[in-house]
């Protein structure tokens, strides 16, 4: 597979006004050339859905993402408006990502259950809402990271190598 093609999309009113600094992006950014991912664009937008809505059709239509990555208003804020943005312009839900982010993070912060993240499929683009604490945002992204690939892979239509099979595929039984 060639390099993972990736975009940051951090959601903050404070940071889009200049009045804090785009601290989760950047750790994002960190996190994923690390581990050899292409960080091909990336924005601040204010918690506002036509924003957030924008920028996510930017990013995996016209910039061709693999996955986007969400940081910031996923909390019980009124102004928390990332996952109905998200789903706003996903085609299918991958819900099983935002469950795994919940579980794994609620080992370390019972905090975590508040987080209304979620995932889906826009065309052949991933996205994926994080956390706006950079922290717990590289935390989650390491929780999804081992199915990243293989995720791309499928909705690049690569379907299944004979390693990743998982549980949509029969298995063989020998008795």
């Amino acid at each position: 597979m060639a390099r993972m093609k990736a975009a940051i999309l951090t959601v903050s009113d404070r940071c889009a006004r200049g009045e804090a600094e785009d601290l989760g992006g950047p750790a994002l950014r960190q996190a994923l050339t690390a581990r050899q991912v292409d960080v091909i664009a990336s924005a601040v937008v204010p918690d506002d859905e036509a924003a957030i809505t924008s920028q996510l059709v930017e990013m995996s239509d016209h910039f061709g993402a693999d996955v986007v990555f969400t940081t910031g208003g996923t909390g019980l804020g009124p102004r928390d408006v990332t996952p109905e943005a998200t789903e706003a312009v996903i085609e299918r839900r991958a819900p099983g990502i935002a469950e795994a982010m919940r579980a794994g993070s609620l080992a370390k912060t019972p905090t975590a259950m508040l987080s209304r993240g979620t995932a889906g499929l826009r065309s052949r683009t991933l996205v994926v809402n994080l956390p706006g604490n950079p922290r717990g945002a590289v935390e989650c992204l390491e929780i999804v990271w081992p199915v990243l690939e293989h995720a791309v892979d499928m909705i690049q239509g690569h379907g299944h190598s004979e390693e990743t099979r998982g549980h949509d595929a029969p298995t063989e039984h020998t008795d």
